[in-house]
């Protein structure tokens, strides 16, 4: 559900926030934003005054802002269907490395899917313990089976339906070729972030003979597509990434830092019917996008009203 607290929590953003005074009961929306140069790069050092935030259409008043300081909950989700042993290796030699993107305080949890997911481990502060995790847990597992990463993602997000909500920052980091059966509607699983008030973001690494498969259903036709359900479109709906991973140990890093990297925008959730879903767009001012031409503020793009 969205963020809604006695709001308290104020003084636990960041010092550089501006001090703003909230009443118990005050119902926010949270909405994650990063900001790219026309290369792709982050951007950073923004404030408050830097973004607009439009629901409905409606500009809203910003009436509180967080950067990376912001405690993080991190499902870590590898995709261990059996083209992905040698990835997974890759991308566990360089845990220790990405985990230095990471702040005291944030906690990590680590699932693996092919045909279904599980859980490996519970969330942790304890970063080595997940270093372990992934080294023993899931490179010593076993690797094979579909790969339903629809159905995993989807998953992911209901675990954070069932954690008790605060001011932490969700996200979801898939490690995956990207290529695997359609198992769920991409809208249902889109309406699942945006209740869990989580994002999702991939590590894609490009598998040549699953790319083979795809370019022969291409020109067979669309029925033919068995492997044509990916993640993109849901990660661009929760305001995440999808990063191309040639070399898997440097982009594992590199997506960890995209997650840090963002900032959290909360306006006052207008009056609507409970369930519903609305839509959200955020932008840079004029004056901050004339300073940074061509850039781009990647955000989710609706929310589910709460119950309550």
């Amino acid at each position: 559900m969205l963020l809604i607290l006695a709001l308290l929590l104020t003084s636990a953003l960041t010092p550089a926030q501006d001090d703003v005074v909230f009443h118990a009961g005050v119902a926010l929306v949270h909405v994650d934003a990063e900001v790219t140069a026309p290369d792709g790069r982050i951007l950073t050092g923004f404030t408050k005054d830097d973004f607009r935030v439009f629901d409905e259409g409606k500009e809203q008043a910003i009436v509180n802002f967080a950067a990376e300081e912001q405690p993080l909950d991190l499902i870590l989700l590898f995709d261990v269907s059996g083209s992905m042993r040698a990835v997974v290796e890759r991308v566990a030699s360089s845990a220790r490395q990405a985990f230095q993107e990471l702040r005291p305080g944030d906690r990590v949890s680590v699932m693996v899917f092919n045909s279904q997911s599980r859980v490996v481990a519970p969330f942790t502060e304890d970063l080595d313990a997940v270093d372990r995790t992934i080294r023993e847990d899931v490179l010593q597992g076993s690797f094979g089976g579909g790969t339903h990463i629809q159905q995993a993602v989807d998953d992911a997000a209901l675990r954070f339906l069932h954690e008790k909500r605060s001011q932490r920052r969700r996200a979801v980091l898939i490690v995956t070729d990207n290529m695997g059966q359609r198992t769920r509607r991409e809208e249902t699983v889109v309406r699942d972030f945006w209740e869990a008030d989580a994002l999702l973001s991939g590590l894609i690494v490009p598998n040549a003979a699953f790319q083979a498969i795809r370019t022969v259903g291409l020109i067979l036709g669309p029925q033919n597509l068995l492997m044509q359900a990916g993640m993109k479109g849901i990660a661009q709906k929760t305001g995440g990434d999808a990063i191309r991973a040639d070399a898997p140990e440097t982009a594992f890093q590199e997506a960890m830092h995209r997650i840090r990297s963002r900032y959290g925008l909360y306006y006052a959730l207008p009056k609507a019917k409970p369930g519903t879903t609305r839509t959200v767009r955020a932008e840079l001012t004029p004056e901050a996008a004339k300073k940074f031409p061509k850039s781009r503020v990647r955000a989710r793009t609706g929310y589910l009203v709460p119950a309550g």
